[in-house]
């Protein structure tokens, strides 16, 4: 640490004041003055301070609730669900009891505060106890260190992480932008071949262009627990890359795939998601052969005839199937579409020499597509750790 610069404890520089919620069933203790906030809003912020909060407390709620008013200029940590959330409250506010305010102290400045638990996120989870959900005590809380500056050295490091973050928001957002755009390009064409149809195009059912071997069934209603060196399956939690491959897939006991041979995969296929995120699209790969699927996935193959596999990938990801898949899903808890919906959703078919084209085509604008989010990605990691090493730099006195 630099020299002059003093190690306390947050409860040597902050008042730690916990939070609390009335009962949201009382009318007279909601919608009042007072601004209450919760990790879950906190978690929307895309900057550190916050003036007005979703729900608001009255005189009665705060009274009637372990619930108390923060003064302007503390810093608002979530200590549950999840542990790490920040805010600078520029008004009075109240919090809920997933949330501590830290008040700061003469000689602290709250920015610097806030710069400072920022950095450390990673040690405040890892002090977090319980089974179900992590939640950071008040006592674990204070007995965090923190290095104290003078108060001039504490604005001097704020000015300069203020203007560095500034930059890393502005660049983030430009690489958010050009991400945004670079997908939107493939989207607008995509659209652009299922509505602009030439010649020889023909609309039929999903359930006439599939092969002779595909039912259009979903697979393995219970797959039990994992069996070592079993039966790959693919899960809708899988369905997270256009390629599915067998690694880190769950495994079964074979013998539960036996009677669901109709879904059993022989690679190539459509893996279509009919549960939960319904409409998801991927493609197993050739190692799947063998495998199977779970209750959620309906594996699509069609018939080479009608409909080559590769154009049918770019037909179902298409606005054209996606519409029809989201008019069709029902439900709350879980979504789902049912399987004669979908084998009634209709397709638009060019002839085959067009197919073979097109898909030429999109799948070269897609590799395109996907290189670019791979460097704009890459450039918000960068990002991301330049940020991590401003705040190491800062608070070990290298700045």
């Amino acid at each position: 640490m630099k020299a002059g610069w003093q190690h306390k404890t947050i409860d040597a520089v902050c008042d730690v004041v916990n939070g609390g919620t009335p009962k949201t069933g009382t009318a007279e203790y909601w919608d009042g003055p007072h601004q209450w906030i919760t990790p879950a809003e906190m978690g929307k912020r895309a900057t550190p301070f916050i003036e007005l909060t979703e729900r608001a407390l009255t005189d009665a709620g705060l009274q009637n609730s372990s619930a108390r008013l923060l003064p302007a200029q503390s810093v608002i940590l979530s200590t549950r669900a999840p542990i790490g959330y920040l805010v600078i409250n520029t008004v009075p506010m109240a919090t809920n009891q997933g949330c501590k305010g830290l008040v700061p102290r003469a000689g602290l400045d709250c920015k610097f505060l806030y710069y400072y638990l920022t950095s450390i996120v990673p040690l405040l989870n890892d002090l977090g106890t319980g089974a179900t959900f992590k939640e950071l005590s008040g006592g674990k809380l204070k007995e965090v260190p923190i290095p104290v500056p003078s108060f001039p050295e504490q604005h001097r490091i704020v000015a300069i992480l203020d203007e560095a973050f500034d930059s890393i928001a502005t660049a983030k957002a430009n690489a958010e932008q050009n991400l945004q755009n670079a997908r939107a390009l493939f989207e607008s064409h995509l659209h652009q071949v299922f509505t602009e149809r030439g010649e020889g195009w023909v609309e039929r059912l999903l359930e006439e262009v599939v092969s002779s071997t595909c039912s259009l069934s979903y697979g393995i209603v219970q797959p039990g627990d994992d069996f070592r060196n079993g039966l790959p399956v693919v899960r809708p939690t899988d369905l997270t890359t256009q390629l599915i491959t067998a690694d880190r897939l769950k495994r079964i006991d074979p013998k539960l795939a036996n009677g669901y041979k109709r879904t059993a995969l022989r690679g190539g296929e459509l893996l279509l998601c009919v549960r939960g995120s319904t409409g998801i699209v991927s493609v197993a790969a050739p190692e799947l052969a063998g495998a199977n699927v779970t209750r959620g996935i309906v594996p699509i193959t069609f018939e080479p005839s009608i409909l080559r596999q590769g154009f049918g990938y770019f037909l179902m990801i298409s606005e054209m199937v996606q519409n029809q898949i989201r008019a069709k899903t029902y439900g709350t808890a879980l979504m789902q579409i049912n399987i004669g919906d979908l084998r009634k959703v209709t397709v638009a078919i060019p002839p085959i020499a067009q197919q073979e084209a097109i898909t030429a085509k999109l799948e070269l604008l897609q590799s395109e597509t996907q290189h670019l989010e791979s460097l704009y990605q890459q450039k918000l990691a960068a990002l991301d750790e330049w940020k991590k090493s401003l705040l190491h730099r800062a608070f070990s006195g290298q700045l």
